[in-house]
């Protein structure tokens, strides 16, 4: 009983062993790599799996040490982390595949895959975090462990890219450290509990509180690239493909938006955040983000800074949702990890397939590349359309429940936000998509791979495919009970029946 109650701790040591493996492991031993990694994503999956079904039963799951006095280290397995944690498990498992594939003649590879496997098991404990002190353990962790993958070709603006991430997300950990340390001087609990835990401390000294949530939420909020904090994502774009996919879609900004929620629902509270207003600025703020994102990805030209900042603005619905005091907003925000996650993966996965396959890296070489690399732009093209929020697509399900929402708590404004972003969504996406598949092929590729089709790798190929179905299918399949929509739709009915 103690080994299946422990099952988070499991779940971060079968990345955490993985990546001791692979460091020990020699440069050449590539065969012996690949099976670790993918052994290591495939064991997390099935603990992952044995978890969702004990959290369904009302089963609980936790692992706690004291390290010091006052200082637990605490994981748990609740409904809102198993949404986390099973999007990160589903999407490492496809982005070790790709990223075998991608990486197969480069050099430093195992150092890679090491970095790559301690990426996740950060991940993984700012998931199952108990407590803020766990959460910032794990949060500054995962800093560490992505600084190596987005300065890995270690070209000139590699090392300015992290040099520049470094210098963010350090800082947003200063922050959050500090808000940690005020939070537990003013006498607030540093656990996470359903419904928050400072409702009284705060109604007696608002000042400080709204200090210390803002002081959180900046620090977090660094990580889910929020509006002035989101410099170093384009940055970051000059790592390889299957890094720029875990930033995005798996393991960095996802944290931060999953660490907003966190503070709002498990420390503050979503009335106690309400009431203080602390709410509507940080909603306010979101949609800021939202359409700043969308305009700054109207004017670039390189495939994956447009989809860098295309994420500056989509990871900010998640906490436009979690902002607004109401159950079916917070739905909304809530899906919209996963759907974000889903679709951005593809995206970026469709972007280094065009670029390991033909070389291409700028929206202008796109012309006609549906002619050749017809898999890997169908999946773009899904992808694509489910950001724009096109029916019956998992975007449209994060819009439909934030606008109604919105609606229902007496935010209407919410609704012209997601129109114009919409409408720029479509501006940004619409003119790749045109040039995919309508515009006559360029006489660069062309000239270069003449005759017949060019489709990728299946190492390549597969991963991309398979993740695009998943995005059209968490639109599609919405109504049941074990979809995104289903479990966001538990986390927030147990959230608001405290």
């Amino acid at each position: 009983m103690a080994l299946y109650t422990a099952l988070p701790l499991l779940a971060l040591m079968s990345s955490l062993l993985a990546a001791v493996v692979i460091f020990l492991l020699p440069e050449a031993a590539r065969r012996w790599r690949t099976l670790v990694n993918v052994a290591a994503a495939v064991v997390k999956l099935i603990l992952v799996a044995v978890m969702l079904a004990g959290v369904m039963q009302g089963h609980e799951f936790g692992f706690a040490m004291m390290l010091a006095p006052g200082l637990e280290l605490r994981l748990q397995a609740d409904a809102l982390s198993l949404l986390f944690i099973t999007l990160s498990a589903v999407l490492w498992l496809f982005t070790t595949v790709y990223a075998i594939g991608y990486l197969e003649n480069s050099p430093n590879r195992g150092r890679f895959f090491g970095y790559f496997s301690l990426c996740v098991a950060a991940t993984m404990g700012v998931a199952t975090a108990g407590n803020l002190f766990t959460f910032f353990i794990f949060y500054e962790l995962l800093t560490l462990a992505t600084y190596p993958l987005v300065t890995h070709r270690g070209t000139p603006e590699a090392m300015r890219g992290g040099r520049i991430y470094l210098a963010y997300t350090l800082a947003g950990g200063a922050a959050l450290l500090a808000g940690i340390i005020l939070l537990e001087n003013a006498g607030g609990s540093l656990a996470f509990i359903a419904g928050g835990s400072v409702e009284q401390l705060a109604v007696d000294d608002p000042a400080l509180f709204s200090i210390i949530f803002w002081l959180l939420i900046g620090g977090i909020g660094v990580k889910a690239a929020l509006v002035p904090l989101h410099g170093w994502l384009p940055v970051a774009m000059v790592a390889p493909a299957p890094v720029s996919a875990l930033l995005h879609a798996v393991a960095v900004v996802k944290a931060g938006a999953f660490g907003i929620t966190r503070i709002v629902f498990d420390v503050f509270g979503v009335q106690t955040t309400d009431a203080l207003g602390l709410g509507p600025v940080l909603a306010a703020l979101a949609a800021v983000t939202i359409l700043y994102g969308s305009v700054r990805a109207l004017a670039q030209t390189d495939i994956k800074r447009r989809l860098a900042f295309s994420t500056v603005s989509q990871v900010s619905y998640i906490t436009l949702g979690i902002a607004l005091a109401g159950p079916v907003v917070a739905v909304g925000g809530l899906v919209h990890l996963v759907h974000q996650g889903l679709m951005k993966i593809t995206l970026f996965f469709c972007a280094g397939n065009w670029a390991e396959t033909l070389g291409i890296h700028r929206i202008d070489q796109l012309d006609g590349v549906g002619q050749r690399m017809p898999w890997t732009s169908a999946a773009f093209t899904l992808g694509a359309l489910g950001m724009i929020g096109v029916p019956p697509t998992a975007g449209f399900i994060s819009k439909w429940y934030l606008g109604t929402g919105a609606l229902q708590v007496g935010h209407g404004w919410v609704i012209a936000v997601l129109v114009a972003s919409t409408v720029l969504n479509a501006a940004y996406f619409l003119p790749v998509l045109r040039r995919l598949w309508f515009a006559p092929p360029s006489r660069d590729w062309e000239e270069r791979l003449p005759g017949t089709r060019a489709e990728t790798t299946l190492a390549l190929l597969i991963p991309t495919v398979i993740v695009a179905l998943l995005a059209l299918g968490a639109g599609v399949l919405a109504g049941l009970s074990l979809s995104p929509l289903g479990w966001a739709e538990l986390i927030v009915l147990r959230e608001y029946a405290r």
